[in-house]
């Protein structure tokens, strides 16, 4: 089995997309939602600001030369091998998943939220599995979660091979019992902010510390103990390389495309054949498509798309003022949102603020 981590392809010859101040860029943007019914796909670009590192820099090139992420075929064969795989997969999330548990929203996810909430974009669409997304949305109470779409899932949830579900809070606990001495290394890196570098999908990097992933424990499955089993396979609810979309969010994907007038799209270089097909498929239905990143994108090649090279960040409130008018100030709960927003990029990557994924 021969299996590639999606990279960007060389580009057309397109030319360079046209140079905008911020006022003119919010100007279009916000031309652009206006007519509403705006389904929205956004990629690791949006949470860098909430201190998630994208994977990609402005070049549309790894950040981290030395990324080599874990296969879907890896984590869940049930050799030695498979045994190793999940070792090490395990321990490196174990150390990054505080990173991703602590992370809140920052201004674009409130800003998207409230365009949700005004039902001007009543459909969006992430590749992003830190959940920052609902959690900008619990600002808006009785607002269905179900309108956000994650498209690669989520890191808050852990299941096992036969399917028993935990949240990754209780997951990290019963990591946490099986291994006091790195319980003890997570502790101390907390205490003195001495954190391993951590990447969007809770992976760290520690072959600096020169350990060995062996003495690292998967615990049993509770429940597979309860029915006489023996299974310490467990995977988190994210799609790896390697793994198919399920059907069902596959389909949703296509529908939330499909039943809106356009689509924005925000913060990915489109690598993932999963967000690109979604552009495709609108621009197939002739509807209007404007790509919101900085650096390349796999879009490059596609004439019929607009883009703007701005990082949401910069324009993205004032889009949403611009769009919602009188009710971005009137409206407490827009208001609000566009008050809310913590902007902390990581420090070693302030360079990339519009993130790629």
């Amino acid at each position: 089995m021969r299996i590639s981590v999606p990279t960007i392809p060389l580009l057309s010859t397109r030319s360079p997309a046209p140079q905008r101040s911020l006022q003119e860029a919010v100007e279009h943007v916000a031309d652009f939602l206006l007519p509403g019914n705006v389904t929205i796909l956004t990629g690791a670009g949006v949470s860098v600001d909430s201190g998630i590192r994208a994977y990609r820099g402005n070049d549309g090139r790894y950040m981290n030369p030395n990324y080599k992420p874990l296969f879907y075929h890896e984590l869940m064969d049930e050799s030695s091998a498979g045994h190793a795989f999940r070792q090490r997969y395990w321990l490196r999330s174990y150390l990054g998943w505080p990173a991703v548990r602590d992370t809140t929203p920052n201004p674009t996810h409130y800003s998207l939220a409230a365009l949700q909430y005004a039902g001007v974009a009543p459909r969006l669409i992430t590749q992003n599995v830190d959940g920052l997304h609902h959690r900008a949305l619990d600002l808006a109470p009785g607002t269905k979660n179900h309108s956000i779409l994650e498209l690669h899932g989520s890191l808050h949830h852990v299941h096992c091979k036969h399917g028993h579900a935990v949240n990754r809070t209780t997951f990290q606990n019963w990591l946490s019992a099986a291994n006091p001495q790195w319980k003890a290394f997570a502790d101390e890196a907390e205490r003195t902010g001495n954190k391993p570098r951590t990447n969007p999908d809770g992976d760290v990097a520690i072959e600096h510390l020169g350990t060995s992933y062996s003495s690292f424990i998967v615990p049993q499955c509770p429940s597979c103990l309860l029915e006489d089993r023996i299974n310490s396979v467990h995977k988190p609810e994210i799609v790896f390389f390697g793994e198919s979309i399920a059907q069902p969010v596959k389909e949703q994907s296509f529908r939330d495309v499909e039943e809106a007038d356009r689509l924005l799209v925000i913060g990915t270089t489109l690598a993932t054949y999963s967000a690109f097909r979604l552009l495709k498929r609108a621009v197939e239905l002739g509807k209007p498509v404007l790509l919101l990143n900085v650096g390349p994108s796999r879009g490059d090649a596609i004439q019929e798309i607009e883009r703007i090279d701005i990082a949401s960040g910069l324009i993205i409130r004032d889009v949403v003022r611009a769009v919602l008018g009188t009710t971005a100030s009137e409206n407490p709960v827009v208001a609000k949102m566009l008050r809310s927003g913590i902007v902390k990029p990581p420090e070693d990557d302030t360079q990339a603020q519009a993130g790629v994924k």
